[in-house]
C-alpha cells in the first residue's frame, strides 16, 4: 500500500494536469453533425466524447450486421473522423466513443483505414474495447443456471429467448482508462455507458482510484451533465427558452475538471446557447430516478449532494458530490422482436375538422373489425387536439381549422398489419369530406423492438482492450 501511495504522490507532483477539458460532441446517433467539428476547432479541449448508442440502437445495428457482416456500427463516426482526425493529431485531442455498436473491430478497422488515407500512419493508436456483447453467451448462461430476469417485470429471459436480437452489458470507465493508459488516442467501444466516456479521462489524467467513490461520482455526474449534448447548454431548455441566444449556432457543453473533484460546465466562446444553473439543473433531472442512488457500473452517485454555483458568463461550478460503492452487477440491455406496427395519417380541414376526424376513426375501426384483422393495440391520436396531452387536453376549441388523424396498429401478424395499410387511403373518397395532407403512399410496416432490462453478475463478464496502430 505504501508503494501505491508513493506512486500516486509521484504522479501528482510531476505529471498531473491542473485541469482537463472534456467536450461533448454527440448526444445521440443523429445529433448535430457540425457539433464535434466545432468542439475540436473552436477552442482548447483535451478530450472529445461522442455518445452514439441508445437502447434501441443496439438492435438496429445488430440487424444491420445480420444483413451485412461488415456493418453493425455508426458509420457517421467514420465520416466524422475523416474530417477531424488531422486536427485531433495536431492538437493531441483524444476521442472516446461507443460508436462500435456490435462490430467494434470493424469500426476500428474503418478508422485505421481513414488514418492511412489521410497520411497519418504511425501517428494514431486506436483503443478497441470489447466484452459488452453477450448475445452469443445467453444459452451458455442458461445452461449454467444463471437467471436473467426482466428488472421491471420479473419475466425470465426464456420467455422471449427465441426473439432476442441483441444483448449488451453496460460497461463502465475501467476499460477506457486501461486503453488511455496504453496510449490510445481514439477509443472505440460498444455499449459503453454515456457517463464513462467522460469519467475515464478524469480518472486517467488525475490518477483517481476506482475506490475513491466521491471522485468517481464526480466524474460520473460530469458525464451525466454533458451526455445529451446541447441539452445542457440551452437546447430543449424549458427555462426562458425564447430568450436563449443564437440556438442556430448552439455551443455544446464542455467539462473543465480539476484534480480536487470540482468541475465547471462551460462552452466555447462565441457560440450560441446558454450555460447557467437552470440549464444544468434541467439536464441533471434527465433519467435521474432515485436522487440518492444513481447507479452506474462505476459508482452509486448521490445527486442530493450536488452543489451548483454561477461561475461567470456561461460557466457553472459543480462541487460537493458524494458517492457510494458500486454494485456487484452490470445492467444488460436486451432487445427482442415484439411484433409489427404501421402508422398512417390523414388531415381533415375546416369546417367540423375534429368531427370529421372522429368519424373517420370509427369508420376505419369498423372496417378493420369486419376484415377480421387481429391487433394487440389500435391507437388513434388527433394531432392538434389531444396527441400531446391526451385526456388532459380538455375539450377542444370550436371551429378548429385542421386536425390530423394519426392512426396506428400493432400486432403479431405482419400480414394483418400490412392489410391495414391498404385501408387508410380509401377513406379519402369513402369517408368524411375535405381530406388533405395524404402523401407518400401507404404506411410503412415496421418491426417492433422491445426492451428487456436485466442484471448480470460482474464476475461473468470479461472486457478486453486491444490497441490497433494505424
Amino acid at each position: 500500500m505504501a508503494v501505491d501511495r508513493f506512486a500516486i504522490l509521484f504522479f501528482n507532483l510531476f505529471f498531473m494536469k491542473e485541469k482537463v477539458r472534456v467536450a461533448s460532441g454527440q448526444g445521440f446517433w443523429g445529433d448535430l453533425l457540425t457539433a464535434p467539428v466545432e468542439q475540436v476547432r473552436g477552442g482548447q479541449i483535451d478530450y472529445l466524447m461522442l455518445d452514439y448508442l441508445a437502447e434501441v440502437t443496439m438492435s438496429i445495428v445488430q440487424k444491420q450486421r445480420q444483413r451485412d457482416p461488415s456493418a453493425g456500427y455508426a458509420r457517421d463516426f467514420v465520416s466524422l473522423m475523416r474530417e477531424i482526425l488531422p486536427d485531433c493529431v495536431e492538437k493531441n485531442i483524444k476521442v472516446l466513443s461507443n460508436a462500435g455498436g456490435v462490430n467494434v473491430e470493424g469500426c476500428a478497422e474503418a478508422i485505421k483505414a481513414v488514418a492511412q488515407e489521410l497520411g497519418l500512419s504511425g501517428k494514431v493508436k486506436i483503443g478497441v474495447v470489447t466484452g459488452d456483447d453477450i448475445l452469443g453467451r445467453l444459452d451458455e448462461f442458461a445452461e449454467k443456471g444463471i437467471e436473467i430476469k426482466n428488472m421491471d417485470t420479473g419475466e425470465p429471459l426464456a420467455a422471449i429467448r427465441d426473439k432476442v436480437q441483441s444483448a449488451n452489458v453496460y460497461l463502465g470507465a475501467q476499460p477506457l482508462v486501461e486503453a488511455l493508459g496504453k496510449g490510445a488516442q481514439i477509443i472505440v467501444g460498444g455499449r459503453l455507458t454515456d457517463t464513462g466516456l467522460t469519467l475515464a479521462p478524469l480518472m486517467h489524467e488525475f490518477g483517481w482510484t476506482f475506490e475513491d467513490w466521491d471522485k468517481v461520482a464526480t466524474g460520473t455526474i460530469a458525464g451525466h451533465i454533458i451526455e445529451c449534448g446541447a441539452q445542457a447548454s440551452g437546447g430543449n431548455c424549458q427555462f426562458d427558452w425564447a430568450n436563449i441566444p443564437d440556438l442556430a449556432n448552439v455551443g455544446f457543453p464542455i467539462v473543465e475538471a480539476y484534480p480536487d473533484g470540482e468541475f465547471v460546465i462551460t462552452k466555447h466562446e462565441g457560440t450560441g446557447g446558454r450555460v447557467n444553473v437552470p440549464s444544468v439543473k434541467e439536464q441533471l433531472l434527465y433519467e435521474m430516478g432515485d436522487p440518492h442512488a444513481y447507479i452506474t457500473p462505476d459508482v452509486v452517485a448521490d445527486f442530493t449532494t450536488i452543489q451548483l454555483k454561477d461561475d461567470g458568463e456561461n460557466r457553472v461550478r459543480v462541487f460537493g458530490i458524494e458517492g457510494k460503492q458500486n454494485t456487484e452487477f452490470y445492467k444488460v440491455s436486451i432487445a427482442y422482436s415484439a411484433g409489427w406496427k404501421a402508422v398512417g395519417t390523414l388531415v381533415y380541414s375546416y369546417p367540423d375538422a375534429f368531427e370529421k376526424a372522429k368519424a373517420a376513426d370509427q369508420i376505419l375501426r369498423a372496417r378493420l373489425e369486419k376484415l377480421g384483422l387481429k391487433f394487440d393495440v389500435i391507437l388513434t391520436e388527433f394531432v392538434g387536439v389531444n396527441a400531446t396531452h391526451g385526456h388532459l387536453a380538455g375539450e377542444p376549441a370550436k371551429d378548429i381549422p385542421e386536425v390530423q388523424l394519426r392512426f396506428g396498429v400493432r400486432g403479431q401478424s405482419k400480414a394483418d398489419v400490412e392489410r391495414f395499410t391498404k385501408e387508410l387511403a380509401p377513406l379519402i373518397l369513402t369517408g368524411p369530406p375535405s381530406v388533405t395532407g395524404f402523401a407518400g403512399g401507404r404506411p410503412k410496416v415496421e418491426e417492433i423492438m422491445a426492451y428487456f432490462p436485466a442484471l448480470i453478475p460482474k464476475h461473468l463478464i470479461e472486457t478486453k482492450v486491444d490497441i490497433v496502430e494505424a
